[in-house]
């Protein structure tokens, strides 16, 4: 422990303050927030986070009072540094809950409680902070064990979501059926749960790594194709990292044509998003369904808006696609897991975390096998559209140990899952799920 923190320090001391908070953060569980709390401070004075030095400095004046604890996980979470936030609230937790309750007494000389930081308030805290680091069995472990002291909303509510996130779709549906009816801001949460647990009824997931019914189960989207790489090696069917080539794109559409076919779905008109690479792969759509494009425009009867990477479009205009018509549909060639879009697609062909498009700079190979550096495709999306059609669908090659991601095995998916098509606002889902994968750091 006393390496980690004092190779944190000698990265600040070289003014590597990214690199500092990268091994604080690894090492957060392992290190006590007080011993942690006085480098904080002066990370949090070099990012111009003021509220975050004062709680440091605080708990580094007087640790191992619940209250500084408190409020210096409050300060992480809300400078997005949950990891460091977590072992202070669970240290002010188990302060918290080891004291003695007050006596009750009335009148003039009423004794007051020794602290004023009640137990639930601390306890929805590092709940927060274990969900942002998609810990959720840790999450949903701390609310059955306080199961007693919790409230319906939304403390029981966060007990039903972390379940799902961690796979327990009978814990989530035993609690969630018995749930009082939620009010005001939790009306919207306790319906999306509700959705998640009717998919999860009608088209249950296989096991822990089948991707594509969690995926399903999650968030009413379908995903089309896997990674065929690294699944023994943890990604499960994500991409880590994927250079894109015109071919994928291509097998990306034909898959979605596919599923349009299988499940009964005729679009009327391809709605175009404005960056290069959405109205590139919409033309092509577009000319493969035989129908007319145009720009997106929301409330267009049966649309199909299609996006290269929803989180490189206009932000004002994927808030529009949040809540869509029954017969509009959004198609997303490439999903980031690890950074989900604010809204959700109805199909995607991919999740990766970093997808860097054909006509990107990146490394690309030469006949022989070789790496180079490729210079950026500067071609209009007209004339990019044209060298997706003119692409032969192939998927990437695989490494051979990743179970095959046959087109019979997608339709038959599909089919079953347009008896109960998504409905409803497609909110961002954060979380990876259940189905865990290796990432970059």
């Amino acid at each position: 422990m006393a390496t980690e923190l004092s190779k944190a320090w000698e990265l600040f001391e070289s003014g590597d303050s990214h690199g500092s908070m990268r091994v604080l953060r690894s090492a957060a569980d392992r290190l006590p927030p007080a011993e942690t709390a006085p480098l904080v401070a002066e990370l949090a004075k070099g990012a111009g986070f003021e509220d975050l030095a004062e709680a440091a400095t605080a708990l580094t004046a007087r640790p191992g009072e619940a209250e500084r604890l408190y409020a210096y996980g409050y300060a992480c979470i809300e400078r997005g540094i949950d990891a460091m936030a977590v072992p202070a609230l669970r240290e002010a937790l188990g302060l918290v809950r080891a004291q003695p309750d007050a006596p009750v007494r009335t009148g003039l000389f009423r004794r007051k409680p020794t602290s004023q930081l009640g137990l639930r308030r601390v306890l929805l805290e590092l709940v927060s902070a274990l969900e942002a680091c998609e810990r959720h069995t840790e999450a949903l472990a701390v609310l059955r064990e306080h199961d007693a002291r919790l409230d319906d909303w939304p403390d029981r509510y966060l007990t039903v979501y972390n379940a799902l996130m961690c796979g327990q779709i009978l814990l989530a549906r035993e609690v969630y059926e018995a749930l009082s009816a939620p009010e005001g801001v939790w009306v919207g949460p306790g319906q999306r749960v509700g959705r998640m647990l009717e998919r999860a009824a009608m088209l249950p997931p296989v096991d822990e790594q089948d991707l594509r019914g969690w995926h399903y189960v999650l968030t009413g989207g379908l995903l089309t194709t896997l990674s065929p790489h690294g699944f023994d090696q943890g990604m499960s069917g994500r991409w880590a990292y994927l250079q894109d080539d015109f071919g994928y794109c291509r097998y990306g559409l034909e898959r979605l044509l596919a599923v349009l076919a299988a499940t009964d779905r005729r679009p009327a008109s391809v709605g175009l998003l404005a960056d290069r690479g959405s109205r590139a792969l919409g033309l092509a759509a577009a000319q493969l369904l035989g129908v007319p494009a145009a720009p997106y425009q929301p409330g267009t009867p049966g649309v199909l808006v299609v996006a290269y990477d929803l989180n490189e479009c206009d932000p004002a205009v994927v808030a529009q696609l949040h809540e869509r018509a029954d017969d509009e549909l959004l198609f997303e060639h490439a999903t980031c897991w690890t950074d989900p879009p604010a809204v959700t697609a109805d199909v995607s062909t991919l999740l990766g975390q970093i997808v860097s498009a054909p006509w990107e700079p990146g490394l690309r190979f030469d006949e022989d096998g070789g790496p180079q550096e490729a210079e950026p495709d500067q071609r209009s999306a007209e004339e990019l559209a044209e060298a997706i059609l003119a692409a032969a669908p192939t998927a990437p090659e695989g490494d051979g140990r990743t179970p095959p991601d046959a087109e019979d095995s997608l339709m038959a998916f599909a089919t079953r899952a347009a008896i109960r098509p998504a409905t409803g606002p497609r909110d961002r889902i954060r979380s990876a799920g259940p189905v865990r994968s290796s990432r970059f750091t």
